[in-house]
């Protein structure tokens, strides 16, 4: 699986951004020339934190759309790969 990705940077400033590509070693270094979004451009250098591959595109889009709509500690829990927490982060705001 996985010609599609969906992944986060964090910034200089300790802001986050996702972003999805098809090539995320190529586009951090896009992010890193200043070449990206204004966003990064003005917050380098940027680290990849977190990346997760999708079969399609589209996948990649709605899950990227998804997970900027998450909070600051929602974001953490995923980077963290602490899944139980990021359930209950979630659970917190429909439940």
């Amino acid at each position: 699986m996985g010609r599609f990705f969906v992944y986060i940077l964090v910034c200089a400033d300790g802001a986050y951004y996702v972003g999805s590509t098809t090539d995320v070693p190529a586009r951090v270094a896009t992010h890193n020339a200043g070449r990206g979004p204004r966003f990064t451009a003005c917050r380098r250098p940027v680290i990849l934190v977190y990346s997760e591959p999708f079969g399609t595109m589209d996948q990649a889009r709605k899950r990227e759309i998804q997970i900027k709509k998450w909070s600051r500690t929602q974001k953490e829990a995923l980077i963290a790969g602490d899944m139980d927490r990021l359930h209950d982060l979630s659970c917190r705001r429909i439940c």
